[in-house]
């Protein structure tokens, strides 16, 4: 595990407190599996914080870039203190690090990917490398978030809908408005049943300490082996 460090290439809007920021490899090479993190902060200090790596290792391969989902606050600062990301900035990245990958060959050929507000960031990635790669098999995504404004990468994986093998679901814990066509609500045992049709399924969640919790309770009751879920634990 090395540090590099490299200049920020683009900063995105995701959400009111979300950004998805790039950073340019610039021929400088860095090995990860989808799902894992890396620990980033300015260069002239010592603090680091650990963030999810939104780009699959064959964008990273074809593109030269990693991204990153940062939570900010209302002045754009994220991390304990960090001020904001300016395209042109430079950024310390340390890793790869963490556990929480998505298997080389998986066996199962369903996958259920569970993601609640920032969450998506590993599970974009995941999914990503499960599409860019050629793995077979059918891909669900259920996602939730507070507000209809608070999902990242919405319009991109509205946009995926349209593949044969995508299937997106949203839900909306908070006010949305009469504009929302998702669903409404906490997930819950009824709602994973509705897209866990096989104990085979594999399942990956990630997302607020209260779901990485209950949710794969909820699968469990569902009949799908603890082997076959998996959870992000930093």
């Amino acid at each position: 595990m090395s540090e590099l460090v490299l200049r920020v290439s683009s900063v995105r809007r995701a959400t009111p407190g979300s950004r998805i920021d790039r950073v340019a490899l610039e021929g400088a090479t860095f090995s990860y599996v989808s799902g894992q993190l890396a620990a980033i902060g300015p260069p002239d200090g010592s603090d680091r914080t650990p963030y999810s790596l939104a780009s699959a290792p064959e964008e990273t391969a074809r593109d030269g870039y990693l991204e990153f989902l940062t939570k900010v606050d209302s002045g754009g600062r994220w991390g304990a203190h960090f001020p904001s990301l300016r395209r042109g900035a430079l950024l310390a990245v340390k890793g790869p690090l963490g556990s929480f990958v998505f298997p080389e060959r998986p066996a199962e050929q369903k996958f259920l990917f569970i993601a609640g507000g920032t969450g998506i960031a590993p599970l974009r990635s995941m999914i990503r490398h499960a599409v860019l790669a050629g793995i077979d098999g059918r891909i669900r995504l259920l996602y939730s978030a507070r507000t209809p404004h608070a999902f990242p990468y919405l319009a991109e994986l509205r946009g995926r809908v349209a593949e044969e093998r995508f299937e997106l679901t949203l839900t909306a814990t908070r006010e949305v408005g009469g504009r929302w066509r998702g669903e409404r609500g906490r997930i819950d045992g009824t709602r994973l049943a509705e897209l866990v049709d096989h104990p085979d399924t594999l399942c990956f969640v990630c997302g607020p300490a209260a779901m990485m919790h209950d949710v794969p309770l909820m699968l469990m009751g569902l009949g799908v082996a603890k082997p076959r879920i998996f959870v992000e634990e930093w």
